[in-house]
């Protein structure tokens, strides 16, 4: 990597001296927060410096910070090409035996999938390893195409490009600690041998729009797996069981395509957050939580994310008691802007134990009901729970969230059904979240009215306020949060 310096030699010398008063771990501790570049171009600032990035104890190698810039958008192959060559050059720089003595802890490599690099960036790796100059491995092995441009010959490829590394580079199952894959076919491998057999000692998976066929069945029975974290990702997978994960401490899937129930747990006993998040789309079924939560017992982070589409969850109040016994933080996101909210109360039925409660309203002039939208995912419906919660209260609530609020009919009484039923309620914190896509369309709200806005004055705020909290005891804050404003 080359490398240039204009400062003048005056210049050099102010700097030496400032940094000649900072210790070695200071010094490494600033590197590490800079990125592979940054600590690459730092070793020609000061004596003081030249040889530090190769004490790093931990490093990270984006192929995405090796871009030209600015690159085009969509990245060209012949720009993830030269990336390549620069992070090739780099990684070998920085595990130049001479100057590279110290074990490295951590590597975060990301790279592209181009088999031409792989003989280069495999040996590298693996002498590493071998030598005992790496610890653990996170390996991330992008791909720039959208998830609905890949057919299935491209994700074919990728597949056969990561199973040739991985058996050509042994190794690299040793210290494999984190793995993230996108766009990868798993038609002709074997999923569990391959991430749970040989990569012994993985403690976090995500795979981004993975396929193995709609009505794949993947199990996954790994009494001795390390695996804490899984990341599931617009996956094409027909169902998944967890028989047996025993560390597993953290659950996202986002975007299933399952009619039915998309997993079911055997022994998790470690598990405590769970992620759900879909779009009901018109093939799929609504889900009973609680025989979807059946075996497990100490969750007490879980996220429901309805994408802004129908519920694709039954009303069950009772039934979940079990699954909910140790919830104490609950995110109801992604609800339709036109939907009632007071059936999310049948939830806090049977989570008394309940803090904190977050709710998202979704509302996107970006998602209008077109063709396209309605080709996949049927009308809108309110949900219709229609259970009386009047008697009962949720007296650990102390922080109740709506996220996207606006002073709508529906939002202003489902904030008061909780003052109601949260007597020890503390902090009401009402939140505004602007989208990027929105935003460029320049379009004025659906409807012209104040309702359909944010309050940003004091005035406007404090009028929330008395229409909230009117005729209801209430001694907490009310906090607006206006991100747009950040």
């Amino acid at each position: 990597m080359e490398l240039h310096n204009n400062d003048s030699p005056c210049q050099q010398s102010e700097a030496e001296d400032r940094l000649s008063a900072l210790t070695d771990d200071i010094l490494l501790s600033i590197l590490m927060r800079s990125g592979l570049i940054t600590a690459a171009r730092t070793s020609v600032l000061s004596t003081r410096w030249r040889n530090l990035p190769w004490l790093l104890p931990e490093l990270n190698v984006d192929v995405k910070d090796f871009l030209s810039v600015p690159h085009p958008d969509p990245i060209e192959a012949n720009d993830m090409h030269d990336a390549m060559v620069s992070l090739t050059k780099a990684v070998r720089s920085f595990f130049d035996k001479p100057r590279r003595e110290s074990t490295l802890t951590n590597l975060q490599l990301k790279l592209y999938s181009i088999n031409t690099f792989s003989s280069d960036i495999g040996p590298l790796v693996c002498d590493a390893i071998d030598s005992g100059l790496l610890k653990d491995l996170d390996l991330t092995i992008l791909d720039e195409t959208e998830p609905r441009d890949c057919n299935d010959p491209h994700m074919l490829r990728l597949a056969d490009g990561m199973d040739h590394f991985f058996n050509a580079y042994p190794s690299v199952f040793h210290c494999l600690t984190r793995l993230s894959l996108h766009n990868v076919c798993f038609y002709e491998l074997d999923m569990h041998h391959l991430l749970f057999d040989r990569c012994t000692q993985l403690k976090y998976l995500r795979l981004f729009h993975c396929d193995a066929g709609r009505g794949f069945l993947w199990k996954i029975d790994a009494p001795s797996s390390k695996l804490r974290v899984l990341e599931l990702d617009t996956c094409c997978f027909g169902r998944l069981d967890l028989l047996c994960l025993p560390k597993l401490e953290r659950l996202h899937w986002d975007t299933w395509e399952s009619e039915n129930a998309p997993l079911s747990f055997g022994s998790v006993p470690s598990l405590g957050e769970l992620h759900l998040a879909n779009g009901s789309e018109l093939n799929q079924n609504v889900i009973k939580l609680s025989e979807l939560l059946r075996g497990t017992t100490g969750i007490h982070t879980l996220t429901l994310d309805f994408i802004g589409e129908n519920l694709w969850m039954q009303p069950e109040m009772k039934q979940l008691s079990s699954a909910f016994s140790k919830l104490r933080m609950l995110s109801i996101l992604g609800i339709f802007v036109e939907f009632d909210l007071i059936w999310t109360t049948a939830l806090l039925e049977a989570a008394p134990f309940v803090e904190i409660l977050q709710v998202q309203v979704y509302d996107h002039l970006c998602d209008i009901d077109g063709e396209v939208r309605l080709q996949r995912f049927p009308e809108r419906r309110s949900p219709r729970w229609e259970m009386d919660c009047r008697g009962s209260k949720n007296l650990l609530l102390r922080e109740l969230q709506i996220i996207c609020f606006k002073p709508l009919k529906q939002q202003l009484a489902f904030t008061r059904a909780m003052l109601e039923r949260a007597p020890n309620l503390q902090k009401i914190i009402l939140r505004d979240e602007s989208c990027e896509t929105c935003d460029d369309l320049g379009q004025p709200p659906p409807c012209s009215s104040a309702e359909r806005l944010f309050p940003e004055s004091k005035d406007e705020q404090e009028r929330v306020v008395r229409r909230i909290t009117d005729g209801v005891m209430f001694s907490g804050q009310v906090i607006f949060d206006d991100r747009k404003k950040l």
